[in-house]
């Protein structure tokens, strides 16, 4: 499949969808803490979508080949699980992390973005990694730019998950989206400089960099759709979905309640 170029008006169809997919996260925010449960989380996203916003929760009954289809409006993945994870009744807890990926459609486009959250007291190690994951974004926003290539993304990515001590996942990327959740190109979180496609202006697509505390070989669950590290350990997610410009870069899913850059890494 070619990698589509946007439209202008496409492009502001895609605006307008990535800004309403981070204020659902704005929105979410202040309820997750300890005591409530992704269950919860995502019923009152499911309503804040449908009936404040009048927009489509994208994952709900979403079904490409081979699976099952997506029983839930958001994906809450806490802890040792690195994506896909499915809402549950299990009460949050001090100390645990979580990641939200929401994606919602207006108007026939897509707009995906997900943030960690650190309910209560995390530890010294999953704050590390949250905050390490957090850069490796950045840094991978950093690198997008007209000319330049796909693995100048996973590059810088790459390299500083490691140096931190930290492992890439490789099974899952980044992607492509528009009028289709998943399009081409794939945006790995991995690889070298100059390599892979040749980034052009009004390319969009996401990046999503899945670092684990430990090793990077992950397990699948028998639910089918939720992704878990394969020794348990701690796995971090932030997402952004982007726009190439003709100077640059452009973050479409930024909004008001959206942890800003890490000092010295904006777009």
């Amino acid at each position: 499949m070619p990698i589509l170029i946007k439209t202008p008006e496409e492009i502001e169809k895609m605006r307008a969808a990535c800004r309403l997919g981070a204020e659902v996260l704005d929105y979410i925010a202040p309820y997750v803490k300890p005591g409530v449960s992704t269950l919860e989380l995502n019923r009152l996203c499911h309503d804040y979508m449908t009936n404040v916003q009048d927009t489509i929760p994208a994952p709900l009954n979403y079904a490409p080949p081979g699976y099952t289809p997506y029983p839930f409006a958001i994906c809450a993945s806490i802890n040792h699980q690195i994506c896909h994870g499915f809402p549950n009744e299990r009460p949050l807890k001090s100390g645990d992390i979580v990641n939200l990926d929401i994606t919602v459609i207006k108007d026939g486009f897509h707009g995906d973005t997900s943030r960690m959250f650190l309910p209560g007291n995390p530890s010294i190690q999953a704050k590390r990694l949250c905050d390490v994951t957090f850069e490796c974004l950045w840094l991978g926003i950093g690198a997008v730019r007209p000319g330049g290539h796909l693995g100048d993304i996973g590059a810088v990515i790459q390299k500083h998950a490691e140096k931190s001590g930290f492992s890439v996942v490789r099974e899952f990327c980044g992607h492509g989206i528009g009028r289709a959740f998943h399009e081409e190109p794939q945006v790995l979180h991995y690889g070298k400089t100059g390599q892979g496609e040749k980034l052009a202006p009004g390319m969009i697509f996401t990046i999503e960099p899945m670092i684990n505390a430990g090793k990077a070989a992950i397990r699948h669950m028998p639910d089918g759709w939720t992704v878990t590290t394969r020794d348990r350990s701690l796995s971090a997610q932030w997402e952004h979905t982007v726009l190439v410009t003709e100077t640059g870069v452009e973050v479409l899913t930024l909004s008001t309640g959206c942890p800003p850059a890490p000092e010295g890494m904006s777009a």
